[in-house]
């Protein structure tokens, strides 16, 4: 929305002006009464920003607070632009993921960029340089050319700014669901590495100091970026294309050195992104968390357009901008470090006693409201809960019990699934290396980076697994945890902490809630068992189009720590001879599963089930061989089952594998119980790993091209270098076919 003329506060209450901009009658009745008069036109703009659900989380706070948040590593959770976690010798990793699903929806590239971009400002706004990206993306079915469009775009974007600033895409998830064909998931998580004495926080105090702006310049893309990603994806979403902001990697590489080499100095007092909703909610944010207030001239804000009103530049989301505030009479020398990469760094107001947002335009108050009824007082609903019918019915379905005529044909069909077929046609294009510290690439269970002049690495993944949650919301959101830790696990890591992105639909619908709501208690109650607290993250509610939610989609960003370059480990065949094992309990469960999707183009029924204690126990059992010396490989089996893992095990290696089982052919390959690891070990270290981890043998790595399995039923065998080709072919394919 842009504004030349701003009406006044009485044709904004007449005319119901703040409605367009996402406050309901009784929050705005808060306004007036907060203020104690109506608000003009800037004011009621910095009021629904700043109360959105993107920057409020007033619908979603009563339920964060199940969420443990310390932990025995936590240096700084939830609250700060990322959560922070101790390593060990005076060093911290600072981690977060948030969404960028609306602007991705209406403006793929630049939704997909810009995501990647705010999410590195929130870590080197917290001291730490940014070592790694990763993402989690979610599309409609990849037969629709809309999808393909989205899919495509999205890529390009992630690759363009993250190959461009120089900090490498390491890892990530991609699936495919007709869920989300109206409304996709981008989420971007980034990864910094710090000191602990170099820990900034956002914050504004000390009256007087001075209040700077740093970095690009002000315009109009943006504005009200908070609010559209606080309301459904409508007809009108097309409408909406001047929210989606214009990112510039090569300034946000400027301004990472500028910022970084800013935060050594010690007249540095607070540092914060302008990101969703821009100079309003650094501004307030920062102002409230220190309780003082900042005074602003508007006049002095850099702007790349004419004629801005204050409503403008303050909703703008123009990207690559930070605000500082800076010890009065060390502006020069902050201004100096900043000019000298080539940015602006220009002082726009100050720190006040008086606990309020002034803001100053031509020599008149434009705006004058409390900065805490902006931030800390926000409203907060506690919504009504539902249990949805479509979980009743779920739950009172018998077992689901699939039948397979031709199990070669269906287990090639699983692996070209696109949610299981590889995403080499995803990652090839980023630049994973850059920075040279990535030790293992894409394509393994966990990325792993290794930390300059020491023995550690960290391993970092992303993951949830929707379907699970859609039948389940508790299970599912446990599971989405379990396999993220998993996943750390297998790569020789223990589980640091987790940051999360709450993708769901609407708050205000009861079912929704409920399925909220459930979530996080199954998510909190595996943080609690796998010692993995939440350290910050994103919420992102309203993902619905023309009033169809997406499946409830916790995403799981989690980050361990490997002590010894030695328990690194991948998730694909060393040897020859080597012995396969499998840990963890195989049950005929297809709920959710790939071969259901696959046969009914839906899932229905019961998600897998999970026994917390049998979770913690089989990766502690896993990691301690990992230690020991005992693995060459190791790989979670999780979506797709067996069917996807084994021939995993064995993709570009030359290697094949003969497995005996005492399952059913059927339930061996397509079941996806949970709380499983595929693992080889070698010949002289069998008897030791079983005897440490309770793992059943299940074969051995062969030196030829098939793949055997001999299960209870019946035998079966497959060249893996056709299961390959299909697996490796089925995304490319779709992404050059004709819709």
């Amino acid at each position: 929305m842009l504004v030349t003329t701003e009406p006044t506060a009485t044709h904004i209450r007449e005319q119901r002006l703040y409605a367009t901009m996402g406050l309901t009658d009784d929050e705005y009745g808060l306004v007036v009464s907060l203020l104690g008069r109506d608000p003009n036109y800037t004011e009621i703009g910095l009021f629904s920003v700043m109360w959105s659900e993107h920057c409020s989380y007033k619908n979603s706070k009563p339920v964060l607070r199940k969420f443990p948040t310390t932990g025995k590593h936590v240096l700084q959770g939830p609250g700060e632009g990322a959560g922070i976690v101790d390593i060990g010798d005076g060093q911290a990793v600072a981690f977060k993921i948030e969404s960028h699903n609306h602007p991705s929806a209406i403006e793929p590239y630049q939704g997909a960029a810009t995501g990647v971009g705010g999410i590195i400002r929130d870590i080197f706004s917290m001291g730490a340089r940014p070592v790694a990206l990763l993402n989690s993306l979610r599309f409609g079915d990849l037969n629709e050319s809309r999808v393909k469009h989205l899919f495509g775009h999205v890529v390009s974007g992630i690759a363009g700014y993250g190959n461009c600033v120089g900090i490498p895409t390491v890892g990530g998830e991609v699936a495919f669901d007709p869920a989300y064909s109206g409304n996709p998931l981008v989420n971007a998580m980034c990864v910094g590495l710090i000191r602990h004495e170099d820990i900034q926080k956002g914050i504004a105090e000390g009256v007087g100091n001075s209040v700077m702006y740093v970095g690009a310049t002000t315009g109009r893309d943006g504005i009200h970026g908070a609010t559209f990603a606080s309301e459904e994806l409508g007809e009108d979403a097309d409408e909406k294309r001047p929210a989606v902001q214009v990112g510039d990697p090569f300034m946000e590489k400027l301004l990472i050195e500028a910022c970084l080499e800013v935060i050594k100095h010690p007249a540095l007092v607070g540092i914060q992104d302008m990101g969703a909703a821009g100079l309003t909610s650094s501004s307030a944010e920062m102002a409230s968390k220190a309780g003082m207030g900042i005074e602003m001239n508007l006049d002095l804000v850099p702007q790349r357009e004419s004629g801005m009103t204050p409503y403008e530049m303050m909703l703008s989301e123009s990207q690559e901008r930070m605000l500082l505030v800076v010890k009065a009479g060390h502006e020069d020398e902050i201004e100096a470090i900043v000019t000298k990469w080539g940015l602006h760094a220009i002082k726009v107001g100050e720190v006040i006693e008086e606990k309020v947002l002034r803001l100053v335009h031509h020599g008149e108050v434009a705006a004058e409201v409390p900065v805490d009824a902006l931030a800390e007082d926000a409203p907060v609903y506690h919504k009504p809960s539902k249990v949805p019918a479509y979980y009743e019915t779920f739950q009172a379905m018998a077992p689901v019990q699939p039948v397979v005529t031709d199990v070669l044909a269906t287990w090639k069909d699983v692996l070209a699934m696109p949610t299981i077929a590889s995403k080499r046609w995803v990652y090839e294009q980023y630049d994973h290396m850059v920075q040279t510290s990535t030790v293992v690439a894409p394509g393994s269970d966990a990325a792993v980076i290794r930390i300059r002049d020491t023995d550690k690495s960290l391993a970092m993944t992303t993951d949830c697994n929707a379907k699970y949650v859609y039948l389940d919301p508790r299970v599912g959101g446990a599971i989405a945890v379990a396999e993220a830790a998993r996943n750390i696990v297998a790569s020789g890591a223990e589980p640091l902490a987790l940051t999360d992105c709450l993708n769901f639909g609407s708050p205000d619908k009861p079912e929704g809630f409920w399925q909220l709501d459930q979530a996080v208690e199954g998510m909190a109650e595996a943080c609690r068992t796998l010692d993995t607290p939440v350290i910050g993250g994103n919420v992102s509610l309203y993902n619905e189009s023309n009033g169809t939610a997406i499946y409830p989609t916790p995403v799981v960003g989690m980050v361990g720590l490997i002590e010894k370059p030695e328990h690194i480990t991948t998730s694909f065949a060393k040897t020859a001879d080597d012995v396969v094992f499998l840990l963890g309990e195989t049950k005929r469960e297809f709920g959710g599963s790939a071969l259901q999707m696959l046969q009914d183009g839906k899932v229905s029924g019961h998600a897998p089930t999970l026994d917390l204690a049998t979770e913690r126990t089989n990766q502690q059992a896993l990691l301690s061989a990992i230690r020991a010396g005992l693995v060459t490989a190791a790989h979670d089996v999780s979506e797709g089952g067996l069917a996807a893992a084994l021939p995993e095990l064995v993709f570009g290696t030359g290697f094949g594998l003969d497995v005996t089982v005492d399952t059913d052919l059927v339930t061996t390959l397509f079941s996806e119980s949970q709380s499983r690891f595929l693992v080889t070990v070698p010949p002289a270290q069998a008897e030791a790993f079983a005897k440490l981890t309770n793992a059943t043998q299940i074969g051995h790595v062969t030196d030829t091209s098939l793949l055997t399995i001999r299960a209870s039923d019946r035998l079966i065998e497959m060249n893996v270098t056709e299961l390959e080709r299909v697996w490796e072919g089925a995304i490319p394919c779709y992404m050059t076919s004709e819709a």
